[in-house]
């Protein structure tokens, strides 16, 4: 079990880990985590389990996952799934999730357990279980990391429970895209502990926009284990820069497996909700309902 602090019914709940025995096996035992590292977390073979996922056979999976972990499917679009990745990718219905009218408020762009981290250095170290994240590495570009220095780093993780669309946080203009190519090691806090350079090693798409008041913010998808694909809706690799988008819009979606999405905010550009900054201290994630406000723009 891992403890998250839940917006909504302000307790702290536990986590029901999908997988915690494999978990635990493939990243606090020895023989695991070499097999982890050197063969399952190769893309090659999440894609092979993306590919079961997509199968006719895995909707046999939907109604247990269903009942095992509570889903609330009165909150979703009502739909015939064809198999498990198509109700893992599931859509809230109309209105259930909504994002703040305000152009002040920094929406939270996934359903997910949150942290946020400020006064960014190059080269940081975290207090959750040794958490490592070079800007630099992160974005594999330097004179765009630089840009980052003193911000602020909020970070999404989407348990495989959670629903896994992701959306633009503000309006603004899309000016800049890139795909870096890594490994698919689990999110997970238990794989974290074991290899802290998760985020640096995992692969990951990276989005650049720009607002009038928010500045330049970089949105991360990061793939992880059993990921078998990160997928843009909102534009392709054709899509001419830059793109106007809507606060709300959906931007892209992951297949099966936990995942992350990561943005990074310039220097005195948002203020954190206080929850987030309080429990984060603690190392402890704050679940945020889609769309609620993460923060709020610095005037």
């Amino acid at each position: 079990m891992i403890p998250y602090y839940n917006r909504v019914t302000r307790k702290i709940e536990n986590e029901q880990v999908y997988g915690g025995t494999y978990l635990n096996w493939a990243y606090r035992n020895r023989l695991g985590f070499f097999l982890t590292d050197h063969v399952f977390s190769k893309r090659w073979l999440s894609r092979i389990f993306g590919a079961i996922e997509d199968s006719v056979l895995s909707r046999s999976k939907i109604d247990d996952f269903i009942r095992k972990y509570q889903i609330r499917m009165e909150e979703f679009e009502e739909t015939d799934y064809s198999c498990f990745n198509d109700f893992f990718i599931r859509k809230f219905k109309p209105g259930v999730r909504n994002f703040s009218a305000s152009d002040r408020d920094f929406g939270a762009g996934a359903e997910a357990r949150y942290l946020v981290f400020a006064d960014l250095k190059p080269r940081q170290k975290f207090k959750v279980k040794g958490l490592e994240i070079d800007l630099e590495e992160l974005l594999q570009d330097a004179d765009l990391a630089r840009e980052f220095e003193g911000g602020c780093l909020l970070l999404a993780r989407l348990c495989p429970v959670d629903y896994h669309r992701f959306h633009f946080p503000f309006s603004g203009l899309l000016t800049r895209h890139y795909r870096i190519a890594g490994a698919l090691h689990s999110v997970n806090p238990v794989a974290i502990e074991a290899a802290p350079r998760v985020f640096l090693e995992n692969e990951r798409q990276v989005a650049i926009m720009e607002h009038p008041k928010f500045g330049r913010t970089a949105m991360i998808e990061v793939g992880a284990l059993g990921v078998g694909k990160i997928v843009q809706s909102a534009y392709s690799d054709r899509s001419r820069m830059p793109l106007k988008f809507e606060k709300g819009l959906e931007k892209g979606y992951f297949l099966f497996g936990g995942s992350t999405v990561i943005w990074l905010l310039q220097k005195e550009k948002i203020k954190p909700s206080p929850d987030l900054l309080e429990n984060s201290s603690k190392g402890l994630e704050t679940w945020v309902p889609l769309g609620q406000p993460l923060g709020e723009l610095i005037e």
